[in-house]
């Protein structure tokens, strides 16, 4: 019986876990989703065009590889129908190569009003959300009020959709927002639900364990990050799922014992999107052209993403509960041109201690990161191909990290393109 590997982020998302799925992908026979939702953007650079997914796994573009939207997902068929459409634009089909979870809740429209909602009544609290209606979906699940994929092929589905609207309308009232046009979003939803029922649904749980037993490869993929996790990560400033490893049991239906390896994927520096902590945050120049080098805008938002220097506190935490076997460091050429690089290796606290645990509170008032500085490289390593093309103060870069963290560092990706991508074959004692 084969096992699931494993593959998620390791920082506050954005960490480039889309394009190491589509590198990854042609050697597993499963590719599937087990948290999260549109809020998701997953880039992938091939040919010369570049996609994002939100809600369809990153290995939809190889021929052999089933793809499979897991129940622990809330899914906005809107969302997914236009990119079905982008992907069948490309060249690419997904007929056999897309199935879902009976058991995915569905999005609809007014969870989307109810987001939006909810972060005006927050004011200055709010938390950045996507808008994308993720926390209103995931919050009818745990409620007991939500629809599920299953449901739309009930004959009944019709009244359960009406009784949803009409409970998410109360409240929407209740919050005083009137500033949306539930009829014309409804028509595209139907539109999309009719298109959602002609994709195959399965039990999860059954469908995944039958792959496994017949010695199939599957590979789960993470959305958003370890530092977004709702119970583990910068909370309130959290998704609305398990992000970690554990999330691929219950997003899945799967034991603890199928899990095989896990790839924590980090970038050679940090940033975030949206309010909440982030000890190693730049305000300056240098942060600034980190941003720019990056591109760092949000794939789903479009938003600009705060930049700061590679935490390695945060990073040991991630790697410490997510059970990491192995290390994909991705942008490692965003941070060329610069004389010297600091890595935060330790925090200081408001009363002189020094910690290398990630606390339970770790804003900018509370902590503060304690640097190491390391020589940076000026090379351009965009068209390195192997391990020996980096220059050597790259390589003592990675190697550092390596040995502070204990785990190997199998992947570094110098630019988007998924030929942009150096495997290495190395251990770390």
């Amino acid at each position: 019986m084969s096992k699931i590997d494993v593959l998620l982020g390791l920082q506050w998302g954005d960490e480039g876990k889309g394009k190491v799925v589509d590198v990854l992908a042609p050697t597993y026979d499963v590719i599937v989703r087990f948290q999260g939702g549109p809020n998701a953007g997953h880039t992938l650079v091939f040919d010369d065009k570049k996609y994002v997914l939100h809600c369809l796994p990153s290995g939809i573009f190889q021929e052999n590889t089933v793809n499979l939207i897991g129940n622990g997902m809330v899914l906005d068929p809107v969302v997914l129908a236009a990119e079905i459409a982008e992907v069948a634009e490309g060249g690419f089909s997904i007929v056999d190569r897309l199935k879902i979870a009976q058991k995915t809740h569905l999005i609809l429209p007014t969870h989307r009003f109810l987001d939006a909602a909810y972060e005006r009544r927050k004011g200055k609290q709010a938390i950045g959300s996507t808008l994308r209606g993720i926390g209103p979906a995931y919050t009818d699940k745990v409620s007991r009020h939500g629809l599920r994929v299953g449901d739309i092929l009930l004959p009944d589905f019709d009244e359960r959709l009406q009784a949803l609207i009409d409970r998410h309308q109360q409240q929407l009232e209740w919050l005083d927002y009137s500033e949306y046009d539930l009829g014309s979003a409804m028509i595209e939803w139907h539109e999309a639900i009719t298109q959602l029922r002609e994709i195959p649904q399965v039990d999860d749980s059954y469908f995944l364990n039958d792959q496994l037993s017949k010695g199939k490869r599957v590979l789960a993929e993470g959305a958003q990050g370890t530092l977004l996790d709702i119970s583990y990560g910068s909370y309130p400033y959290v998704t609305s799922s398990h992000t970690i490893t554990g999330g691929v049991c219950t997003g899945l239906g799967v034991p603890p014992s199928a899990i095989g390896d896990v790839f924590g994927v980090f970038k050679a520096y940090c940033t975030r999107v949206g309010g909440g902590p982030f000890p190693s945050e730049l305000f300056d120049e240098t942060g600034e052209t980190i941003q720019k080098n990056g591109h760092e805008f949000g794939a789903t938002t479009g938003r600009e993403r705060r930049c700061g220097w590679l935490d390695l506190v945060a990073l040991r935490y991630a790697c410490m509960i997510n059970g990491v076997t192995k290390l994909f460091m991705m942008k490692g050429d965003v941070l060329s041109g610069f004389d010297t690089l600091q890595i935060a290796t330790a925090y200081n606290g408001v009363n002189g201690e020094v910690t290398n645990s990630f606390p339970y509170d770790v804003s900018q008032s509370t902590v503060s990161p304690a640097y190491q500085a390391v020589t940076g490289w000026q090379e351009d390593v965009t068209s390195a191909k192997e391990w020996n093309d980096l220059p050597n103060t790259m390589k003592d870069y990675i190697t550092l990290i390596e040995d502070e963290l204990k785990l190997p560092i199998s992947i570094v990706s110098v630019g988007p393109d998924r030929n942009q991508t150096i495997k290495r074959d190395t251990k770390v004692e």
